[in-house]
């Protein structure tokens, strides 16, 4: 059944009570969280947890808050990044590295990931033996040192990343791993009766920590939209269904946060009515414009949207 939240619904309890509606999206989403720690310390013989989502997800955060509450219910636990994973970009191995249709590094494919080592460590993992996991650096876009890990007794390693479900890159982990897909799952409703798609909820998300912590134009964000889709129904969407466990990342009042944001910088970009995602753009100037503003005072310091506005008590 779809799941949808009208725009008129959310700004009626934002005129009466805006910390309710905030408090009440952020109990829902605990409640995810616990659910899913508690399923996730019940199975013993699987300590390693793969979790996956599309970009914007909130999958660091989520890793995060499960962390945490795993750590409450007295067990040890580690999240790792798959980016480390990421193959150095270098002379000796350009010409490997997998491309789009425009020629460019594919950085959507799991082939953008060193998966044999991957695959080893994974099982290391499992198997409790230590090895040396590999650090990438964005800037260099290289791997220039390791550090030795080795999962102890009873902890609980988190695995995150948007290919951590893709048999490809995971292989038959089953004996050892439970698996959790993470993304937005709810619509937003217009009076006149049009719907948001989640994956511009997400884009929304992308859109302002983008814009505020990685100084990207707006045109530019909406130009990698596409790419980015193409990625996520190739590579992420047939995979899903392999999920042990299922959370929806949706705050019913999070585009309210956004909306003093982003959209008045947003209503002033030029000529992307040439880019092929301008209903994408359409659609979330549309739907900014049916919602009240929210005060971003009122999310708490581990939301998952702070992960995409700031002010989180989280490091990422």
């Amino acid at each position: 059944m779809e799941k949808f939240v009208r725009t008129q619904s959310i700004n009626n309890m934002l005129s009466d009570t805006p910390s309710a509606l905030i408090e009440t999206a952020e109990e829902n989403y605990e409640a995810y969280i616990r659910e899913a720690a508690e399923r996730i310390t019940a199975e013993t013989k699987k300590p390693v947890v793969l979790l996956a989502g599309p970009s914007g997800s909130g999958k660091t955060t989520t890793a995060m808050r499960i962390g945490k509450c795993i750590q409450e219910l007295g067990h040890g636990v580690k999240i790792l990044s798959m980016d480390n994973y990421f193959l150095p970009v270098t002379p000796e191995n350009e010409g490997t590295l997998p491309r789009d249709e425009k020629g460019s590094i594919d950085l959507e494919s799991p082939h953008r990931l060193d998966i044999p080592l991957f695959s080893e460590h994974l099982e290391k993992l499992g198997a409790g033996e230590e090895f040396m996991m590999p650090v990438f650096d964005f800037p260099t876009q290289s791997r220039p040192r390791s550090v030795p890990f080795c999962r102890q007794r009873d902890e609980i390693i988190i695995i995150e990343g948007i290919h951590a479900l893709n048999p490809i890159v995971t292989g038959n982990a089953d004996k050892y791993a439970q698996r959790v897909y993470v993304s937005v799952r709810t619509r937003l409703k217009a009076p006149d009766g049009s719907l948001l798609h989640p994956r511009h909820i997400r884009l929304m998300r992308r859109l302002c920590r983008d814009r505020l912590f990685r100084k990207r134009e707006y045109k530019e964000i909406f130009s990698m939209f596409a790419g980015v889709s193409r990625g996520e129904d190739l590579f992420i969407y047939p995979f899903k269904h392999l999920a042990d466990i299922d959370i929806d990342t949706f705050m019913a009042y999070e585009p309210s946060v956004y909306k003093p944001i982003i959209e008045r910088e947003l209503s002033l970009v030029e000529d992307i009515s040439e880019l092929e995602v301008f209903p994408e753009y359409a659609g979330i100037v549309k739907f900014l414009g049916e919602l009240s503003p929210a005060d971003s005072g009122y999310v708490p310091a581990d939301s998952l949207i702070r992960e995409f506005i700031g002010g989180s008590e989280f490091e990422y």
